[in-house]
């Protein structure tokens, strides 16, 4: 029998998906048919400290029991009931980094996230150690690094994990992570699906000599697939998420994962021959594979889909915050001249201008790093704008070159796929905040990899709707499905969203934009040096 919202609420038949974004901590309540009913949200800014960026502990709480008070109040608004207990609980977050904790749980160094690009040295050594590309964002670059650097945390070490194992680990009290997740602390061995026993051992050997009390293998959560049992929420973690004290306990929490492997569940993209592109605040490619790449790429990261399939993923640090940070230059204007202000309706404007721009943007180029860019090499971040006096300087053009600007990373790590080790894929969806202008940022990114390109009305709910799809698949998976099979059968039944292909012209036009920004890059990386 299908209930209605309130009554699935109040009969404890809603899941939960909370997840940890950049600026954003955000839930989203969903019915028995995994559609969303209510959601919450918390604002929230990273902090650089001592050279690192980082978010303290009290802003992971005080962010998380904003967020669900948040979405108490809203359920309370909207169906005049409370939360007392639901089906199932999925917790996500922001990939990587780096969180340190010794025998009496306390935290060792303030959380080091995926932001951070100062593990070069020691990815460098273990690419070279492990013959497999080791990001720089990774938790055994971070601390491997820690090693190398003599911090004196290190040898107290009792637990290592990422945000999304954190969170869980304090409500369940299971030292668990999802296997898309735990995929960038360590690689993962397809077969086993588990950590690589023989990069283990190999970074065992390597820092052996170093009389750590601890070795690799016993400091790591353990690794789950989608589906498997990931504890209950304790008394502690009750109060610890709701700390008006109306949630029981005893709800189920599916395994934790990681921002990329919600947003492929997010974006039905778990399957051989798909893939998916997040674009926010920072932005990242997802291509489930047929068959491992040929060699290892610095540009490409190995990781796997929350059921533990390979996936080339290319991630960069920038996307749409310097896009933004202009957009409200514009904003600014429209206050000036006492105009009102309909950020929808500016974003919709300057977005749907830059499609009457020149194809390769006029000449003009824009380099969106807020932060380093471990893709194109460049270590710290400086935004930039660049034009020639001769080049085509009109609004049109501006906002176009901006865009690019925003993907254009992501184009030259995805011309490695498509371009040298000819990946096939079936469908490619786009989510995300650079999509929420309907067709722009669509046709963009089509432009930039050459594919069309698909966006789902679902796809604006992102990986707090992908992380409550999985707590779905957790406990109502009656039929024993696949995480693809479950998706297509009971989650999306055959909705492949509006696709957009690429149009010629404006592919070609990418490419004289690409090459032009790849030769001007020496530029980005001296004005970076230059930073204050």
């Amino acid at each position: 029998m299908k209930l209605d919202a309130k009554s699935t609420i109040e009969s404890g038949k809603a899941i939960l998906g909370i997840e940890f974004g950049s600026t954003r901590i955000k839930a989203v309540l969903i019915d028995q048919e995994n559609k969303p009913i209510a959601q919450g949200s918390h604002t929230w800014e990273n902090q650089f400290v001592d050279g690192l960026w980082t978010y303290s502990i009290d802003a992971v709480w005080n962010g998380l029991q904003d967020c669900y008070s948040d979405l108490r109040a809203n359920v309370k608004k909207e169906y005049n009931t409370e939360i007392k207990s639901l089906a199932a609980i999925g917790i996500s977050a922001m990939m990587h980094g780096y969180m340190a904790f010794n025998k009496n749980e306390d935290i060792l160094v303030p959380f080091r996230t995926w932001r951070n690009t100062n593990t070069g040295e020691a990815a460098a050594a273990l690419s070279e150690l492990f013959v497999f590309n080791i990001p720089l964002r990774w938790s055994i670059s971070h601390i491997y690094q820690a090693i190398l650097n003599n911090e004196k945390h290190v040898g107290e070490i009792n637990f290592l994990t990422t945000l999304a194992g954190y969170v869980h680990w304090q409500l369940t009290g299971e030292k668990v992570l999802g296997i898309g997740d735990a995929s960038g602390m360590i690689p993962i061995d397809p077969v086993t699906k588990n950590y690589s026993a023989e990069m283990v051992s190999k970074f065992e050997k390597l820092v052996a000599p170093k009389g750590f009390s601890w070795k690799l293998s016993d400091i790591l959560p353990k690794v789950l697939n989608a589906g498997e049992d990931a504890g209950m929420l304790t008394e502690k973690g009750a109060k610890l998420l709701d700390n008006s004290g109306n949630l029981a306990a005893g709800v189920p929490l599916c395994p934790p994962e990681g921002d990329a492997g919600t947003g492929m569940v997010a974006t039905n993209a778990v399957k051989q021959r798909t893939g998916n592109v997040s674009a926010g605040t920072s932005s990242f490619s997802m291509i489930v594979l047929e068959k491992d790449l040929s060699k290892p790429y610095e540009m490409i990261d190995m990781v796997t889909t929350p059921d533990g399939s390979p996936v080339a993923m290319v991630h960069c640090n920038n996307c749409t915050s310097d896009l933004n940070a202009w957009i409200n230059i514009f904003k600014e204007y429209q206050e000036l001249l006492g105009i009102p202000v309909d950020m929808n309706e500016i974003f919709s404007k300057l977005y749907n201008n830059a499609l009457a721009g020149d194809a390769d943007c006029g000449g003009l180029l824009s380099y969106n790093y807020i932060s380093g860019e471990p893709v194109t090499g460049v270590a710290d971040g400086r935004p930039l704008f660049i034009r020639s006096a001769n080049d085509k300087f009109t609004l049109a053009n501006f906002m176009r070159a901006h865009l690019y600007g925003s993907v254009g990373v992501l184009k030259i790590g995805n011309d490695i796929l498509f371009n040298e080790e000819k990946i096939k894929v079936d469908r490619i969806t786009g989510h995300g905040g650079l999509f929420k202008t309907k067709g722009v940022g669509q046709k963009i990114l089509a432009a930039a990899i050459n594919s069309p390109i698909s966006v789902m009305e679902t796809a604006g709910e992102g990986g707090a709707w992908g992380i409550a799809l999985l707590g779905a698949y957790l406990v109502n998976n009656s039929d024993s499905l696949s995480l693809a099979d479950y998706l297509d059968n009971k989650v999306f039944a055959g909705n492949k969203g509006i696709e957009i292909a690429p149009d010629p012209k404006d592919v070609e036009g990418f490419n004289v934009y690409i090459e032009n920004y790849k030769s001007a890059l020496p530029i980005e990386s001296i004005a970076s040096q230059y930073k204050k």
